[in-house]
């Protein structure tokens, strides 16, 4: 079993098919994984030439802990420009259980242990 097929079972579903790992830090009793979105121009952008203009602030959700230590994952979402008319565009992830900065799967197992 390589590295990656290890994360499939540590990361939530979604984010290894959109994303890539390009760190784990271990500090201070915290876990955190940092992403990046994948250079895959999404499909829905109108007819154009772009070009991967780099990433948006990172975001950082927090997920169930393992051994003792919070998890947290990083992901910065890649930013697109079209070449001929200079707008930006970048993909809308909803990662995250409404309201919260959690991963949608710890934030439902929070709420179901909460009652």
């Amino acid at each position: 079993m390589n590295t990656i097929d290890l994360l499939k079972y540590i990361l939530p579903n979604e984010i290894l098919e959109y994303f890539e790992v390009t760190d784990v830090k271990e500090q201070q009793g915290l876990l955190t994984f940092c992403l990046d979105e994948k250079n895959n121009l999404p499909e829905e952008l109108p007819q154009g030439d772009y070009e991967s203009k780099g990433f948006a602030p990172p975001i950082r959700i927090q997920d169930f802990p393992i051994r003792d230590r919070a998890v947290f994952i990083e992901v910065r979402r890649r930013k697109w420009i079209d070449k001929k008319t200079d707008k930006v565009y970048s993909r809308t992830w909803e990662l995250t259980a409404n309201g919260t900065k959690y991963t949608k799967e710890f934030g439902a197992f929070l709420k179901e242990l909460a009652g």
